[in-house]
């Protein structure tokens, strides 16, 4: 048996446990021989899912159909999961136009696939002395792109080569999508102002004090 597999069934050897139905409901601490009994007149299977409780806690499941779902969760959570990468642009400070460009329209590509973009220059020989040059490069390089990505780490220099990342640019919500969030922002509020209201009407109101005769007063 699988170690990260639960118990069920007839693999349970505890003498009692703690059942809850199908459908959550606490049905109390019973003998394991009740509780199995339960699960086979329901047509259903006796699931140990917490075993470190006294007793350990079983419940009433369909366990083909539990896992089945279970599965399915995990590949669709699978799907949805992104791996980011860092790619690399290459420029040098002897770039030309045409060759920004085309190192432009790679990173826009990259950028638009959700990965992160490494910008580096690397200077040969003397141009090392000329770093501002370099710099200068990078700052154009980063107007360019702004519309696509955003600058995560800011040029700088390490030995011979200048690097710069670059992120993706959080996509932008739709109208629709910031309509439904302010919608959502004024039904909470009125929920709110709702549930003060009911509050402070639950109060018991002041009662006004009775006026207390004295003996003088009813005197003639």
């Amino acid at each position: 048996m699988d170690i990260n597999e639960p118990m069920i069934n007839e693999e349970i050897r505890d003498k009692e446990v703690r059942l809850i139905g199908a459908d959550g409901a606490q049905l109390g601490v019973m003998p394991t021989k009740n509780a199995l009994e339960m699960a086979e007149q329901a047509n259903m299977d006796l699931v140990k899912i917490v075993s470190t409780a006294q007793p350990p806690v079983c419940k009433l499941m369909d366990y083909d159909k539990h896992r089945y779902e279970q599965s399915k969760r995990e590949r669709d959570l699978r799907k949805n999961q992104r791996i980011v990468t860092l790619k690399e642009v290459q420029l040098s400070a002897t770039i030309e136009e045409n060759d920004v460009q085309t190192k432009f329209k790679n990173a826009v590509k990259f950028l638009e696939d959700g990965d992160k973009v490494k910008v580096s220059i690397r200077f040969r020989g003397r141009q090392i002395a000329h770093a501002d040059i370099g710099m200068n490069i990078m700052r154009d390089f980063a107007s360019r792109i702004e519309e696509y990505g955003t600058v995560e780490r800011r040029p700088m220099l390490e030995g011979r080569h200048m690097i710069m990342i670059l992120g993706p640019k959080a996509e932008k919500k739709s109208f629709a999508e910031k309509s439904q969030e302010r919608k959502e922002k004024h039904a909470a509020k009125q929920a709110e102002q709702t549930t003060a209201t009911d509050v402070s009407s639950a109060e018991p109101k002041p009662q006004p004090k009775k006026k207390v005769k004295r003996e003088s007063e009813n005197m003639i």
